[in-house]
């Protein structure tokens, strides 16, 4: 036991008070940026720019701004400026030696938004979004113009370069104007995507129909989608967009439900808010929801739609009922959501996000006051246009009923000429019959699957896209996961079922491969994959059916030679190899959709050149694997806390 604790190990004998690091101010953010903006990848840059413009929004959203300017320069800064109040520039009464926008660009957990009455709404009440920007900035200049006064200043990497300002009297402006550059120390060479920072604009001024968004960039970053310039205003709000989002898309019902209604008042006759939606329903294909709280999108959903599921599910089913439809009792949320085009935007006083990048609404409340705010508007829709509900309900029906078929079938069988069967609809199935011999390709999104299925051997290679990232079983109800399509269709498609219903001799395929992006997210949805193997499937993983598929991270190409990397060390190491006069042309590969077929069939599912990891589960360590997984993965948060809190200190870099 003593050995333990023994000098040579560097245990408790050298465990002292000097071994305890303080970070203060900003330092924290330029340590573990990931723990604030969730890494330093492309989505973690575009954080930085989301941030900004969400706190312009915010003004906008309050009434005091009507017009917001983004700008992104030829040298990769990006400047936000609205015509709101200006944050306050007077002395911080804590802090009377600084104003209070020096205040709110330097301190964590600061900013009107913690004040009640500051902000009826607002995305941004963690008070880290500005100065967590200005930390991760190489530069970083605000001005503010409040009371005809114009004041300004700078800051590298989060710190001030010299006191506010006072840049004299000015006329005819007011308001906020920030610009930013990350730095190349926390992010590299990444640079803002034109492309992708149009997109976010284009999403704020539709959930905002009072806001006009200008935007500008240089001539060389425009394109057919984005322009240099351009004036951003919908009326219309999220019946503008979903009407685009769709267009020439077949729908179920001609006429969307869409509209504006206030949230329920509280118990002192308060208002909690407003809610926004538009909604229709696909012939075919796979529909889709995006949700946003306060103009934040939340793309792991919520709270909120929630309240949108329930209100839409049981006023279907009330029509059924009324309509004396007895098979509506059969529909479920799944059946209602799955074909469905929407989009759904609530204003919330104080929301409460999940992590510091508010992917998802926790509101526990919230689902209540959406769905009660829906249910008359959607009864009134259904009665007003009941030859379309009764259309909408019947479509709906057959869905669930497709479903109940596909529960009950007890084994998929690969199909043949003399036998038609039912398979997911985006599986694209291999020939071979002999199941051994076969591979099962399991990929993320449909940009990456229609990739993987031209780069397959159609003989003995399926593939089978996933929509973005699966339940986690590990903290999923039963319920949850019977009626989680993704994870319904990849049961099938293997065809040897789960739980009681499993048989091996039923697995259709020798070899599932887990085929994700060579980035976080990828990391995630492969864990989440894993998690889900390990939980309903573990006899595939202790018979060595499940593998991980390796995909490359760059290309490097000198004259006529190429070389693939995995990670930037694999990377460091090929550039050595490659020495000589000529130039080394690196190339990033954004994801698997972005890979070319050619190069993803021979890095990645070309037997002869391909890598593959197998997933085990040694019987040796089954309770050690079994805790783990519940740590990392399961219902209490508290164990994954405690876990990075041990191997905190054994992080020494950073895959990003």
């Amino acid at each position: 036991m003593n050995d333990l604790f023994s000098e040579k190990d560097g245990g408790a004998g050298t465990y002292s008070a000097k071994d305890i690091e303080v970070l203060e101010g900003l330092e924290p953010v330029r340590r573990r940026p990931g723990m604030y903006i969730g890494g330093t990848d492309e989505a973690a840059l575009h954080h930085l720019a989301a941030e900004i413009l969400d706190n312009a929004m915010d003004e906008a959203v309050a009434g005091f701004a009507t017009v917001i300017d983004v700008t992104l320069a030829a040298d990769g800064a990006l400047g936000v400026r609205d015509n709101g109040r200006g944050i306050p520039i007077d002395p911080h009464p804590k802090f009377k030696h600084k104003s209070a926008l020096e205040v709110i660009l330097t301190t964590l957990h600061s900013g009107g938004k913690f004040r009640v009455g500051a902000y009826a709404t607002s995305g941004g009440l963690h008070g880290v979004g500005s100065s967590v920007v200005n930390a991760l900035s190489s530069r970083f200049s605000v001005e503010v113009a409040r009371e005809k006064r114009l004041w300004r200043q700078d800051y590298v990497r989060g710190k001030p370069v010299a006191p506010l300002q006072d840049l004299g009297a000015i006329a005819n402006r007011r308001g906020t104007s920030i610009t930013f550059l990350p730095d190349p120390e926390i992010f590299g060479t990444l640079r803002f995507s034109a492309s992708r920072l149009f997109k976010l604009c284009r999403s704020k001024a539709f959930l905002f129909q009072g806001v006009r968004l200008r935007w500008a960039c240089p001539d060389s970053l425009a394109t057919d989608e984005v322009p240099a310039s351009a004036e951003l205003h919908f009326p219309g709000g999220l019946a503008d967009s979903l009407a685009e989002d769709t267009e020439g898309a077949a729908r179920v019902t001609a006429q969307p439900f869409q509209g504006q209604a206030e949230l329920p008042r509280d118990a002192k006759g308060a208002p909690q808010g407003r809610l926004e939606w538009a909604v229709t329903w696909l012939e075919k294909g796979s529909g889709f929801l995006h949700s946003f709280c306060n103009t934040i999108p939340t793309p792991q959903g919520g709270t909120h739609e929630a309240g949108l599921r329930n209100a839409l599910t049981r006023g279907l089913r009330a029509w059924g009922e009324k309509t004396a439809n007895k098979r509506a009792a059969a529909i479920t949320a799944e059946d209602v959501l799955a074909p469905l085009a929407g989009l759904v935007s609530v204003f919330l006083r104080e929301p409460q996000f999940q992590g510091q990048t508010k992917e998802k609404l926790t509101n526990t409340d919230a689902a209540r006051l959406v769905e009660a705010a829906l249910r008359d508007p959607f009864d009134h829709y259904l009665g007003d246009h009941p030859r379309e509900a009764d259309n909408l309900l019947t479509y709906v029906i057959e869905r669930a009923e497709e479903r109940i078929r596909r529960r009950d079938a007890r084994d998929t069988p690969r199909k043949s000429a003399t036998r038609k069967l039912r398979l997911p609809g985006k599986l694209a199935d291999c020939t071979r019959e002999d199941a051994a011999a076969t591979e099962l390709f399991l990929v993320e999104g449909d940009s990456a699957g229609g990739t993987a299925k031209q780069a397959r051997n159609r003989e003995t290679q399926a593939v089978l896209p996933l929509r973005g990232k699966i339940l986690n079983v590990a903290s999923a109800s039963t319920e949850k996961l019977r009626q989680n399509q993704e994870l319904r269709d990849l049961i099938e498609a293997l065809g040897c079922g789960i739980g009681e219903r499993f048989d091996i001799t039923r697995l259709r395929y020798g070899r599932v491969i887990i085929m994700t992006d060579a980035d976080v997210d990828g990391a995630h949805i492969a864990s989440l994959l894993m998690t889900f193997f390990y939980r309903e499937l573990p006899e595939l993983v202790r018979r060595g059916h499940v593998f991980l598929a390796r995909p490359p991270l760059y290309r490097l190409t000198q004259g006529g030679t190429s070389l693939y990397a995995m990670d930037d060390r694999d990377r460091a190491r090929k550039e050595k190899h490659l020495k000589g006069k000529a130039k080394i042309e690196v190339s990033r590969f954004k994801g698997l959709g972005e890979m070319p077929m050619a190069q993803l069939r021979e890095t990645t599912m070309h037997p002869a050149s391909r890598t593959l990891l197998r997933v085990i589960a040694s019987p040796e360590t089954r309770a050690e694997t079994a805790n783990l997984v519940e740590s990392l993965m399961g219902k209490r948060p508290e164990l994954r806390f405690a876990f990075i809190t041990e191997h905190a200190r054994e992080v020494t870099e950073l895959d990003v």
